[in-house]
């Protein structure tokens, strides 16, 4: 009889704006939770001006920490906190495999402080996506929700994007996990069979 595989267990979260407190309540619930890695998707600080003490938390409770830039951080930001910490890893344009899953995305939106155009959005997640095209299991992990998707429908100045949901489709991951629309969050839907969640300040548990 075969062994049933281990799920991976994942704290998602986004839109943090240097809120240390939420850090640190996101910190707490993913040793209490016991994942095995946190991905945070992006709008980390707010206008830049509040990176400390963001992933200090996640790091003191020895979580492993994926990230994006957000519309509110360059990616030169995202890179230094990457750099600055241990186990801690800017998956714009990257990915990493966990056994048989593999975890791409891509950073940034297409309004904001700091903008991506559409078809690099496209190309830095396909270059993600090259990386782990083999694996079982894929999560895809954009700040951006998708164009034409209901978080969409909560606000009336944030538009999806059309790269990320052309990705959702092209690419087909099992799960794909955005944030940046604060009204939507919690909001999960289908596109095709990829499960879209709109993780939130507040996170969200994920098992693959």
């Amino acid at each position: 009889m075969a062994e049933k595989r281990k799920k991976l267990r994942i704290l998602a979260a986004g839109d943090i704006h240097g809120d240390t407190r939420q850090a640190e309540y996101l910190a707490e619930k993913a040793r209490k939770e016991n994942v095995d890695l946190v991905i945070l998707a992006g709008d980390l600080t707010f206008a830049e001006t509040s990176t400390k003490n963001i992933i200090g938390p996640f790091v003191k409770a020895r979580k492993k920490v994926l990230l994006i830039p957000g519309n509110h951080e360059t990616l030169a930001t995202a890179d230094f906190l990457a750099e600055m910490y241990p186990d801690t890893k800017n998956l714009h344009g990257y990915a990493i495999k966990s056994g048989d899953v593999g975890i791409f995305g891509a950073g940034s939106a297409n309004i904001g402080l700091f903008q991506i155009p559409e078809r690099e959005m496209f190309n830095v997640l396909k270059q993600g996506w090259d990386r782990i095209k083999g694996l079982d299991k894929k999560i895809m992990v954009t700040h951006v929700h998708p164009s034409g998707s209901k978080m969409e429908k909560f606000t009336q100045f944030f538009s999806g994007s059309e790269a990320v949901t052309k990705a959702i489709k092209t690419f087909k991951p099992d799960i794909a996990i955005c944030s940046h629309v604060h009204e939507a969050e919690g909001i999960e839907e289908k596109i095709g069979n990829t499960r879209v969640i709109n993780v939130g300040k507040k996170g969200k548990i994920i098992e693959i």
